[in-house]
């Protein structure tokens, strides 16, 4: 199954400019998703002036967006708001014009609890992974 940005708004309640996944296709052993990151986006202006960097809560989100396929069923009339994040690691710089692809798989489903693991790479080297936990609350 693959799901463009507009077949994801029916999944997920982020929109523009909070959307930060482009692609999610998902695979036998979890999901791939790919977000592009925009040239000026508003979370780099000042994370550094002259020095653009991808902040690593922004590279969470994209993995925890990125996750989102995997527990799609789950989310019908409901929305995942973060419950932690743990063993959470910064790899490599993502700068404006990256393209991140992130790698995530189903940990655990216990109810209304989620853990996925998630990698999220740019050009196959490895910037941040970590375990995200969410809870599905009703909208």
């Amino acid at each position: 199954m693959e799901m463009n940005k507009e077949q994801l708004m029916e999944v997920m309640p982020h929109r523009d400019p909070m959307l930060l996944v482009d692609h999610s296709e998902l695979t036998d052993d979890g999901v791939i998703s790919e977000y592009t990151v925009p040239m000026d986006p508003y979370y780099t202006r000042g994370h550094f002036p002259g020095n653009p960097i991808v902040p690593g809560v922004i590279l969470c989100e994209i993995m925890a967006q990125g996750s989102v396929l995997l527990f799609k069923e789950e989310m019908i009339g409901k929305i995942a708001l973060y419950a932690g994040m743990d063993k959470v690691r910064f790899k490599h710089l993502v700068r404006p014009g990256d393209k991140v692809v992130v790698h995530s798989r189903m940990a655990s489903c216990r109810g209304a609890f989620i853990s996925v693991k998630a990698e999220a790479t740019v050009n196959g080297e490895l910037c941040a992974s970590g375990s995200l936990s969410f809870m599905l609350i009703q909208q």
